[in-house]
């Protein structure tokens, strides 16, 4: 076991790219975008010194209650290798007590049926949270759609659409929705008519100055902004991430006028189309609710999402490391209380409008 240094950055970089469980949220790049975390990445290693495993490890103080340690869709290895996950696990704990966290938590990139993985962490002395069902239950989302995309062309990937789906794309192509790629500059649009989604949605919107943070640290290679226009108006725009063997569609922002016209049916079929051309395997339109009923306020995406044909995919949920038991259960009643709060005070306002 070692940990990622200046010398050895690209080392890893090569590693997780090249990786079949690559992830965008374990890169360099990533880490860089989340600033205000303290950035550590542990490695697992052969007899020969090779990488067989990686974990990136954000670290952040909270107040009253210390420091919290946090991977997003780690660990990058074999995830039934006990041996490599052993060697990630001390890492963990060596950077436990370093930064004298309370709590290690992780949300990977495994399916919850994964009952092999669940047995090993297990038996290391993980701990396992599996009873999420909405998007406020845990950081990244439990529920997703992907979409299998691996060795199969556009005709293939069209006919496997629902019949409103390709519908839809074709209606937004008729009546003159044309697809361009953003640059930095264009962010201030993707941003105001974010806002105005967030405002309809009822979800926090993120300040640009991320969003230019993402762009300065990811694009070209890892990052696109595409945008819908009609009569050269901005309508809607999409914030796809392509990294290692995947594509992930990470922000979606739509304007409330024109909504009729199906822009972002198209957003979705043109960056589908440009991970075909990149080879990709994977196209994830990630997190959608657990709830699946019509009555339920979010089942409208799930609707949308579906119709592409892509796999309704449920993860193990959050794995954790409690350092220190109690000071971790009073920070997730905190947690969970912060929460409630903050919608009880969104649904105030809203109600005064």
């Amino acid at each position: 076991m070692r940990f990622v240094t200046k010398e050895t950055e690209q080392e890893y970089t090569e590693f997780l790219e090249n990786h079949e469980r690559c992830n965008f949220q374990q890169s360099l790049e990533w880490g860089k975008v989340k600033a205000n975390w303290i950035k550590e990445v542990v490695l697992a290693e052969d007899e020969n010194h090779k990488i067989i495993g990686s974990i990136c490890v954000l670290i952040r103080k909270m107040p009253i209650f210390g420091n919290i340690m946090y991977s997003s869709r780690g660990p990058v290895c074999d995830i039934h290798d006990k041996a490599v996950l052993e060697q990630l696990t001390d890492g963990i704990k060596e950077l436990g007590k370093k930064y004298n966290a309370f709590v290690y938590r992780m949300e990977p990139d495994i399916k919850k049926e994964d009952a092999e993985f669940r047995r090993i962490v297990e038996e290391i002395g993980y701990k396992v949270k599996d009873d999420a069902k909405d998007f406020k239950d845990e950081i990244q989302p439990r529920f997703v759609f992907r979409l299998d995309i691996k060795g199969k062309t556009e005709d293939e990937i069209l006919a496997n659409c629902h019949q409103k789906t390709r519908y839809n794309i074709r209606l937004a192509t008729k009546k003159g929705v044309v697809i361009k790629e953003g640059t930095r500059e264009d962010l201030k649009d993707f941003h105001k008519i974010m806002i105005e989604t967030g405002s309809r949605d009822g979800f926090i919107i993120r300040p640009l100055e991320y969003f230019e943070k993402m762009y300065d640290e990811l694009a070209p290679n890892h990052m696109k902004l595409l945008m819908a226009y009609h009569e050269d108006k901005p309508i809607s725009g999409i914030i796809p991430i392509m990294y290692g063997n995947k594509t992930w569609y990470l922000y979606g922002a739509s304007s409330n006028a024109h909504r009729n016209l199906m822009p972002n049916y198209l957003l979705q079929w043109e960056m589908i189309k440009q991970a075909i051309q990149n080879k990709c395997d994977v196209y994830d339109f990630r997190g959608v609710s657990g709830v699946v009923d019509e009555s339920h306020p979010q089942y409208g995406l799930y609707r949308f999402k579906k119709g592409f044909g892509a796999e309704f995919t449920e993860f193990i949920g959050e794995v954790y490391l409690p350092f220190k038991p109690l000071t971790n259960k009073l920070y997730k009643f905190s947690e969970k209380a912060f929460r409630t709060l903050r919608d009880l005070k969104r649904r105030l306002r809203e109600r005064k409008k």
